[in-house]
């Protein structure tokens, strides 16, 4: 890509730098005609289109190698890396491969299975067993593992059936002989228990009854645009909108670790994509929804079987079909990426994602014979005109090798001319503004329950971006720094509730980034504006607030006041949320009184009386309280110094080795910091937190939970007191209660429980693993340690 663009001439990277949206075909055709005489552009084409170079198709070598692998680890009792080998031979295997007489694909299922069985998960052996039999519907083994799986489970005529198709089906005397003890073992359990044993759904999916949704209307104002209006009252915590997207991808740092369609953590029973090497799926539904292949496992195509009571051929029929009966009328999103070709393993993830969109509007009017705009179909905005030079030309050139990367399946619809090109640089700067990271909550792994030692949560919950989509109607929702809804995702379904009661007529705004109390007010709107081209105007960045006032603040050199003394950067920003002037004295505002009620109602005047005052004018480095000056160069110095004591405390927190020494060095910083911020300062916070951490891993629990209180008090100044921030932190105070065997778990909990409900209603233990542990240790033993 870097050296596409060195190649390109000043000239035409000037044009396409100051180029507009009406500009785009003449620029992209210029640029297209540069690259048509470029040898150094058409060999980069025909490296990511050219199948006999391709990275990603199956390999019948280092599918047997891998598999060899795998026997050897598993003849050794290496269970986890022979399911790390079997699963990458799996990975690599042609459908069509055979060993001997038994297709590879299937052996290798079985395989897995049996290693999947020794490591105790039966359900996961149970689902490799079918996959085996949908490939091989007479492959005996598969049959004899599935009952065995079945026994395990207490799936006693499930396992009868598995056991009489296998021994229908094996040939050799030896062979019979073993099925026929493990049959006789399945009949006897079987009429011990006196019933057909448990009933257990092999992929383990379940609908749940949701509220209905609000109504909602999109509405066009002058200062922000369309946006969404509720038409009557919600109350809080109410679903106001559901929607799968329009187009979806996976992350590339979390291709190994999450499903490509669900963005769901991979089970150890992975499978892949039947033509590829690229995707990896979490089930049988997934793989089917995003490849949009289906097979015929009906009787009738089980040659050699027609002796089978009827019974039984049905039974082997639900086995083999599994969940590929599921309808699939819907455009398989990686379809047109499997064809021999790894420009989707190489190119940026926006780009792969434009080429989804791309081709679901090309095949729907395909279905419908519509002769739909592309950009009119998608109706989203673009921030084209906004973007730096350097952004402009990386979409000129993208745009053009998807446009190439497309053209064996697409020739007649995508003809390669700079209007087509111009279409594919608003389609990447319409993703830029309008799709939305896919996020799950990642918490460290904790083997047992939360009332045993070293299995406390004190590190932070992290929500790591895994995949982004496209939402055209969750696209339509605006920004606000201090937002009344809240988004999060369950699979790739995006998921909007309200968090506050909402009155009729009123906008539903989402944060698009980190919130009033997360960062100030300057660093929230440099990151809009560079990610987002827009300049935020929300209540937060408009109206003064405690949080942006204290979050960066240093306190007053006065012992006992509370004022705060800010820095220049935050102040200038502060001072044009007054409406202030350099040179003047007068707050000027449309509602003066209304302004100071509300600036009273927000606590200021605890923190920053003096703006208040009509005639005062804002300084830096002087207490907004008492006017006393502090000398910020000095105290920045000082702050400086506790750097290297704060890292060193996180290295050793990182490594889980937190000496005495190093410990008692991040106490006296804490109390250092305490004498130059102000008391409400998030980074004190964030010492405490860790603070917090160090004495657990040291052992005093009472000291790591007076830490924690002391943090998740800062931070109920910072956020409203049922803020999901909170609810976060009270997570980890909850866990270390529990473990020492403190009462007040439950009151931290049950406040939890209703944070996360404001936030995820029923979906809460779904989305927080973690807070499921809790609940469930609540009634066990906490004996003090």
């Amino acid at each position: 890509m870097e050296i596409l663009k060195s190649a390109v001439p000043d000239a035409l990277k000037l044009e396409i730098s100051n180029s507009t949206p009406a500009q785009l075909p003449s620029t992209s055709s210029s640029l297209l005609h540069f690259f048509h005489h470029s040898p150094l552009f058409h060999q980069m084409i025909k490296d990511l289109t050219d199948p006999s170079v391709a990275l990603c198709c199956k390999d019948r070598s280092a599918a047997l190698e891998a598999k060899l692998k795998g026997n050897e680890c598993f003849s050794k009792g290496d269970y986890p890396n022979a399911l790390l080998f079997y699963s990458q031979a799996v990975r690599l295997a042609p459908v069509d491969m055979d060993d001997v007489e038994i297709n590879m694909v299937a052996l290798l299922y079985v395989n897995r299975a049996s290693t999947l069985q020794k490591m105790g998960l039966l359900l996961e052996c149970l689902r490799d067993c079918s996959r085996a039999l949908r490939v091989s519907p007479r492959y005996a083994k598969a049959w004899f593992r599935r009952g065995k799986a079945n026994i395990s489970l207490g799936k006693f005529v499930d396992a009868i059936r598995d056991l009489n198709i296998s021994l229908k089906v094996e040939i050799s005397s030896s062979g019979k002989r073993q099925i026929e003890a493990e049959l006789m073992i399945a009949l006897d359990k079987f009429k011990g228990m006196g019933s057909s044993g448990k009933k257990i759904n092999e992929n383990q999916s379940e609908d749940r009854d949701e509220p209905d949704q609000v109504k909602l209307q999109c509405v066009s104002t002058t200062t922000k645009g369309r946006g969404v209006f509720c038409v009557d009252d919600v109350s809080e915590a109410s679903l106001v909108h559901k929607e799968d997207p329009y187009a979806a991808i996976i992350l590339k740092k979390y291709r190994e670790t999450h499903c490509h369609f669900c963005f769901n953590e991979l089970p150890a029973d992975v499978i892949s994509c039947t033509s590829c090497s690229i995707p990896l799926y979490c089930s049988d539904r997934c793989q089917i929804q995003a490849v949009g292949r289906k097979f015929d496992w009906s009787f009738k195509s089980f040659n050699g079987l027609e002796g089978l009571a009827d019974d039984l051929k049905n039974y082997m029929a639900d086995v083999r079909a599994g969940t590929s009966t599921l309808d699939t009328v819907h455009i398989a999103e990686h379809s047109h990426e499997c064809q021999g070709f790894h420009w989707p393993l190489i190119l940026p993830s926006e780009v792969v994602l434009a080429g989804r969109i791309l081709v679901k509007v090309i095949e729907q009017k395909r279905r419908t014979s519509a002769d739909s705009n592309l950009i009119e179909f998608l109706d989203l905005s673009h921030n084209y005109l906004q973007l730096p030079p350097e952004s402009k030309l990386g979409m000129h050139i993208y745009s053009i090798i998807l446009l190439h990367c497309l053209q064996h399946l697409y020739r007649t619809e995508l003809p390669i001319s700079g209007i087509m090109v111009s279409k594919l640089v608003i389609l990447l700067s319409q993703i830029q503004v309008n799709s939305m990271a896919v996020v799950r909550m990642q918490a460290p792994e904790v083997k047992g329950p939360v009332h045993e030692p070293g299995n406390a949560l004190t590190s932070s919950l992290e929500q790591v971006k895994v995949g982004q989509a496209v939402y055209v109607a969750g696209s339509l929702f605006n920004h606000s720094c201090q937002p009344n809804i809240h988004a999060y995702f369950l699979s790739r379904t995006l998921y909007v509730q309200s968090t506050e009661y909402i009155i009729a007529g009123t906008e539903l705004e989402l944060s698009y980034g980190p919130q009033v109390g997360q960062w100030d007010c300057k660093d929230r709107q440099r990151l809009l504006e560079d990610r987002y081209s827009f300049t935020c105007q929300c209540t937060g960045c408009s109206e003064l607030n405690v949080p942006d006032l204290v979050i960066n603040a240093y306190r007053c050199t006065k012992l006992n006041c509370l004022g705060v003394i800010l820095d220049r950067t935050v102040a200038g920003c502060e001072k044009r949320k007054l409406k202030l002037l350099p040179d003047a004295s007068t707050v000027y505002c449309s509602s003066p009184h209304k302004k100071v009620e509300k600036l009273n109602d927000a606590n200021i005047s605890e923190v920053a009386r003096h703006v208040l005052e009509s005639d005062y004018k804002l300084e830096p480095q002087h207490c907004l309280v008492c006017d006393s000056y502090r000398d910020l160069e000095a105290s920045c110095a000082a702050a400086s110094q506790a750097d290297s004591c704060y890292k060193r405390l996180q290295d050793a927190i990182a490594l889980n080795e937190v000496q005495s020494n190093v410990l008692l060095d991040a106490v006296r910083c804490t109390d250092l910091l305490r004498t130059v911020f102000h008391p409400y300062n998030k980074r004190i916070a964030e010492m405490e937190d860790h603070l917090a951490q160090a004495f657990y891993l040291v052992g005093e629990l009472q000291a790591a939970i007076d830490h924690c209180k002391a943090s998740i008090q800062i931070l109920e100044k910072l956020y409203d007191a049922n803020h999901i921030a909170i609810g976060n932190e009270l997570i980890k105070l909850a866990s270390l209660q529990i473990l020492m065997g403190n009462s007040a778990a439950s009151n931290s909990i049950s406040r939890i429980t209703a944070i996360f409900s404001r936030y995820y209603g029923s979906h809460a233990d779904d989305i927080y693993p973690y807070l499921r542990l809790l609940k469930g240790s609540q009634d066990a033993d906490k004996s003090p340690i």
